[in-house]
């Protein structure tokens, strides 16, 4: 039986249509399921939308409709961004679900058998933007001498009947988890949450009475649960809590919280609390990536430079946009996109190079060969090479994207994309088709394996291409994982059975820089 693994994303807001940060969280959290899924491993991978809250219920007020209604519109508009971008997931969960509003209310009670709930009044500063609740020392002010939250979002008085949570109780074990090497990542969070913590907890409002949309609160009537409580229960929701099910006893705890770093305290401070105190395991790693800013700056719609990433998708294409996401940025770092930067990397990267290269090999084999592959016997060039491209794509790109760090093993891969484009230029095949055929068919045949394993390890983050192009090579679709990469057999197959190379089509076309205003969209 291979390691089960289970990986979540937060589940987005959806008082707006999908911005360029919602893809690029689903876009890394879908390479992290693909690849561990390449890697042998059982993955559950649960996305969706956290829908209920103040926030809805005011814009829907303001629209004149039900907010129901407007999370079904707008839950719709995340669901079509996950399926365009090719994101591979098992649940798409909505908290407006009947099983989620369930095991929100179970892990309540559990809360409130442990003692660790208590009705009180609340009064203090409140952010409709967050959804949370900040302490006067924590608000910054604004350019008018406003209150604001850290974030820079608007804050209200606000006064209550509310329901808390003794998050004070748990302040020691959650400093000691903190602590803890692995659990918040990278480091920079983790020692945010450190300070933050050590600054002393104090109980965490966790209803509302202000608006009723949201889960009711068991035995409390006209409360309803405050948005985190609700929000965070999603991830034990989708594998089937409170209920004893398969999916809960083959993948909780959770591998992976993936998330943005401005909720990295609701995930490794306010959950773990409410688990602890529902006598539940806790996940075994947070990770808080960085912004992906547009031109260096975040996007809002004040400043007009909001982008729809389906607007993207469709002007670059899924793949070489999933490329760059993972490619320019050091995850876990803000990072910057620009159509040129698209272009730039893209054309350089995957159409110039690894596509170059793919192309260039199958072409020749299919006009010097008649497509047919032959058994060759392989010099020390190409072994060496084969070597080189088996250490990348079955070692290096591995290992660092098991480490999350993307770019890295993107960096190693091309390196051995390098390697082959070296060869091709230091063996010159045209010109061995003259004078040494049978050597040409050794050089085209390494170039072919090498194709085809460098496809195989960049398939977690470009599948739509990669597939296209190992259906080329006749790379069977059982035989696309790293076990794969390396192994001989599928190549002595391969010519026992007469296959042949058809003529063959790019899969990484060059992109071109649309012209005028559009040019500046991103």
């Amino acid at each position: 039986m291979s390691e089960p693994f289970y990986i979540t994303t937060a589940i987005n807001y959806p008082n707006g249509r999908p911005h360029i940060g919602h893809a690029y969280e689903a876009v890394a959290a879908d390479v992290v399921a693909r690849f561990q899924r390449a890697m042998g491993r059982e993955v559950r991978f649960q996305t969706g939308t956290d829908e209920h809250g103040l926030k809805m219920a005011r814009k829907a007020a303001e629209q004149g409709r039900t907010a129901r209604d407007l999370a079904d519109e707008m839950s719709g508009y995340f669901k079509e961004m996950a399926d365009t971008l090719n994101i591979s997931y098992d649940r798409f969960i909505r908290t407006s679900d009947s099983d989620h509003h369930r095991a929100s209310q179970a892990i309540w009670r559990a809360m409130e058998a442990k003692g660790d709930l208590y009705l009180d009044r609340y009064e203090g500063w409140y952010s409709v933007r967050d959804e949370a609740y900040y302490d006067e020392k924590e608000l910054v002010a604004g350019e008018g001498g406003e209150k604001l939250s850290p974030q820079g979002t608007p804050v209200e008085w606000t006064v209550e009947e509310s329901w808390f949570f003794r998050l004070s109780r748990y302040q020691d074990r959650i400093l000691e988890l903190l602590r803890s090497p692995g659990f918040c990542e990278p480091e920079s969070r983790r020692n945010e949450m450190i300070a933050f913590v050590s600054g002393g907890l104090k109980d965490l409002s966790v209803s509302r009475t202000s608006f009723d949309w949201g889960v009711p609160v068991p035995g409390s009537d006209g409360h309803v649960m405050y948005v985190w409580v609700d929000a965070l229960t999603n991830y034990i929701t989708g594998l089937g809590y409170p209920d004893e099910t398969d999916l809960w006893r083959k993948f909780w705890p959770a591998d992976l919280h993936l998330i943005g770093k401005d909720i990295v305290r609701f995930h490794t401070v306010y959950w773990p609390a409410f688990l602890m105190s529902a006598d539940l395991p806790l996940p075994r790693q947070v990770f808080g990536h960085g912004f992906l800013l547009n031109r260096g700056q975040k996007e809002s719609k004040s400043l007009g430079n909001v982008t729809d990433p389906l607007d993207l998708a469709a002007r670059f294409g899924v793949d070489p946009l999933r490329y760059f996401f993972l490619r320019e940025i050091a995850f876990g770092q803000d990072g910057s996109y620009s159509a040129e930067a698209i272009v730039t990397r893209c054309n350089a990267e995957l159409a110039n190079s690894f596509g170059n290269l793919a192309q260039r090999t199958l072409s020749m084999i299919f006009k010097n060969m008649d497509g047919r592959l032959a058994a060759c016997a392989l010099d020390a060039a190409d072994d060496a090479l084969l070597a080189t491209v088996k250490e990348a794509c079955a070692v290096e790109l591995p290992r660092e994207f098991g480490r999350l760090a993307f770019s890295a093993g993107l960096e190693a891969w091309m390196r051995a994309v390098f390697a082959c484009n070296q060869y091709v230029d230091e063996q010159a095949p045209w010109a061995l088709r003259k004078t040494d055929p049978a050597r040409m068919e050794a050089v085209l045949m390494t170039l072919l394996r090498c194709v085809r394993d460098l496809a195989i390890a960049v398939r977690p983050v470009v599948p739509g291409a990669a597939d296209a192009l190992l259906d080329q090579v006749g790379a069977a679709r059982e035989e696309r994982d790293f076990a794969a990469i390396g192994n001989e057999a599928w190549f002595a197959a391969l010519v026992e059975s007469g296959f042949a190379i058809a003529k063959p089509v790019g899969v990484f076309p060059r992109l071109e820089l649309p012209e005028g205003p559009e040019s500046d969209a991103a």
